[in-house]
């Protein structure tokens, strides 16, 4: 079979002086950062659903992307085709992981039993295709949103029969994560939420999506699925509330339904956008709970109200990242996922790549200056100075929950007031981080 992308070779490492758009030039998969690798601190992996499966098109134009190895067809030959290409891809960028929807893969039949085979055959190609690369499946998932039995919701819909269609589906998607080996098996809830209140049973719904969730777990344990399970928050689009809204939510959920023990949240930053908050805030919630296992990596245009999904390259947004992954001993199962695509100007097989090396090279910019920022120290010495105060032995008195009331009136009465407060300095850490990059 004739090479998908014929102009493109392997893309290698040229350095920072490098002028060859199809070369790496801060990505060096095997340069040591600290105690690992680049390529074992960033576990890249490459979304199926975008890269080979977006026509990109918009709400005012049909699409525009170029794929010369797609016969227009929704069969599985073609899909099989799609499959060898985008492993042709991951081969030659040099990705050590991918992800995908069941759905991205392979068409959706006639009935469950059809879905379910077009998808064994095209799983068989990337098992192949696996094994003939090295390139692995950093999770799986199923799409529980596009099709229009999914109108109203999957584990949350009020006709149980597209619960129970849900749960079939999921099963089948779970089946074959495992086959392919994934590190891992993602939950979003696109259509999880409501549009309107006034038809919405909400404690029902969100106890029915518990409900889901648990069997899931039963699942898991029942075929021997050794994976890490994710939930990956969003606010809105396409519903107007979704029940996974923002980490903060997910976490409460799965307190809620004794779900924490099974579940690690899937971070994205164009979701972290939508819902009000910096990409870094939703990290820091998620592991102080413990609970951050992956991330999207994205970014959304400030000026544009909606998930654009764009390909991330600002420095200041990846060193962000970095510096909390660091923080928290880098992924165990997780990785950095291109939940990204190309601007529907950017039609060519050509742009695929061009695209995803500037997000690798964001990365691996942000993993470098992360690692200087944090050996330094002086971030961590003016955080640690800054809260000496509660190194006094009331103040440990009262993190380990040993102190009333009653002791800090005792404590603070005979200052008559609290000790004058001392500068924050956001203008000087800021200065002081631009140091770095």
């Amino acid at each position: 079979m004739p090479p998908f992308f014929p102009d493109v070779p392997k893309i290698q490492y040229g350095g920072p002086k490098s002028r060859n758009p199809l070369e790496f030039k801060h990505y060096d998969p095997d340069a040591v950062v600290g105690e690992k690798t680049m390529k074992e601190h960033l576990r890249f992996s490459v979304v199926y659903w975008h890269t080979f499966c977006n026509p990109l098109s918009d709400p005012f134009g049909a699409g525009t992307a170029q794929r010369p190895w797609e016969d227009g067809s929704q069969s599985v030959a073609n899909a099989q085709t799609r499959a060898r290409a985008a492993f042709e891809f991951f081969e030659k960028l040099g990705a050590p992981f991918y992800a995908f929807h069941d759905r991205d893969v392979a068409p959706e039949g006639r009935n469950l039993k059809e879905s379910h085979a077009n998808l064994d055959a095209v799983v068989k190609v990337l098992k192949e295709e696996q094994e003939r690369t090295g390139v692995k499946l950093l999770w799986g998932t199923a799409n529980l949103f596009s099709n229009p039995r999914y109108m109203h919701g999957a584990a949350t819909s009020p006709n149980f029969d597209v619960f129970a269609f849900a749960a079939a589906q999921v099963k089948k998607a779970m089946e074959v994560t495992l086959e392919l080996g994934g590190t891992g098996y993602t939950f979003w809830g696109g259509r999880e939420g409501y549009m309107t209140l006034l038809n919405t049973d909400m404690k029902r719904e969100v106890d029915h999506l518990g409900r889901f969730l648990h069997m899931a777990v039963d699942y898991k344990k029942q075929i021997g699925f050794n994976g890490t399970f994710y939930i990956e928050p969003k606010p809105k689009e396409p519903t107007k509330h979704q029940y996974d809204s923002d980490a903060a939510a997910c976490l409460n959920f799965l307190r809620t339904y004794d779900l924490l023990p099974h579940f690690k949240l899937n971070l994205e930053t164009n979701h972290a956008t939508l819902a009000g908050h910096e990409m870094m805030h939703e990290m820091e919630v998620a592991i102080g709970s413990g609970a951050l296992g992956s991330i999207d990596a994205n970014t959304g245009d400030y000026l544009l109200g909606w998930d654009t999904d764009q390909f991330p390259t600002n420095i200041y947004l990846t060193a962000q990242c970095m510096i909390c992954l660091l923080q928290m001993g880098g992924f165990t199962t997780g990785g950095v996922n291109f939940d990204a695509k190309v601007r529907r100007e950017s039609f060519e097989p050509l742009d695929l790549f061009l695209a995803h090396i500037g997000g690798m090279d964001a990365f691996a910019r942000g993993l470098k200056i992360a690692h200087a920022i944090l050996e330094d120290g002086r971030f961590a010495e003016f955080v640690k100075e800054r809260y000496a105060s509660w190194d006094c032995e009331l103040g440990r008195r009262v993190e380990a929950g040993r102190a009333s009331f009653s002791d800090l009136e005792a404590y603070i009465a005979p200052k008559g007031d609290a000790a004058r407060n001392a500068s924050g300095r956001q203008e000087m850490l800021e200065n002081l981080f631009n140091d770095y990059i």
